[in-house]
């Protein structure tokens, strides 16, 4: 595994030029490493947050709790995300996020980052500008689950997952982990069960992808890509995903 330090400061340096004073600033902070199950909280809905968290390794996801019981899962974040970085600035937690399938959380205590960031402001700016991206991928997610159809739907969300996974480097050759069962995938998408079966069936026999035991499989980058009008720039990534064979 990654060391924690390592894994933050590659990914602000993803998108902000961080001096050798800034780095220093990021390997004095303390980091509190813990492992979760699938399916584990490590952030609930109502929380009043004293920590910031870094996912080491592993995928989470971020989900809203309904009156129901039921979640909205609003977006997911893989190794090197901040995915709690708005937490800074609120006094109570209004999502939750969980474990998607095993994963090693980073705690930063917010005390410390305000420190930092008044010593540093440069790595301030940096992590204000992860919650900009991260409003960046809400924006796409609401269109997507409000004006596109539903095999659309789908392929942009594997689309952005693949993207932005290959851009971190957790993909081999053309797979990548995402541990998602059909049911959430259906409280993403604001699917019914049946219609993600039906549409996970359609894009399998488009030839594009396959999703199986908790890996994607790109197997037609180009027209995963067509199917769900998918184009990166919403993600701003500095370093680009390797060019697509």
């Amino acid at each position: 595994m990654q060391n924690a330090h390592d894994v933050l400061i590659r990914n602000l340096g993803e998108h902000t030029g961080l001096a050798e004073e800034d780095i220093a600033e990021i390997r004095a902070l303390t980091f509190t490493l813990r492992d979760f199950a699938p399916n584990e909280d490590f952030i609930r809905q109502g929380d009043v947050p004293k920590h910031s968290a870094l996912v080491v390794s592993g995928m989470v996801a971020r989900y809203h709790l309904l009156g129901s019981g039921r979640r909205q899962y609003l977006a997911f974040h893989l190794t090197g995300d901040l995915p709690d970085a708005q937490g800074l600035f609120i006094d109570m937690m209004d999502h939750g996020l969980s474990a998607l399938g095993p994963a090693s959380i980073a705690f930063i205590p917010h005390r410390e980052l305000f420190v930092a960031f008044r010593r540093r402001p440069t790595f301030g700016l940096a992590v204000w500008r992860e919650t900009l991206l991260d409003a960046a991928i809400f924006r796409e997610a609401i269109t997507n689950n409000s004006a596109r159809p539903m095999q659309a739907r789908m392929a942009h969300l594997f689309c952005e997952l693949f993207y932005r996974a290959r851009a971190a480097q957790l993909v081999r050759g053309n797979r990548c982990r995402l541990p998602i069962s059909l049911a959430q995938l259906g409280e993403t998408l604001g699917m019914a069960i049946a219609t993600v079966n039906r549409t996970l069936a359609d894009l399998r026999r488009s030839g594009a992808m396959d999703l199986r035991e908790g890996e994607l499989v790109v197997l037609k980058w180009r027209e995963l890509q067509r199917l769900g009008d998918f184009s990166p720039a919403y993600l701003h990534l500095k370093r680009q995903a390797p060019p697509f064979v």
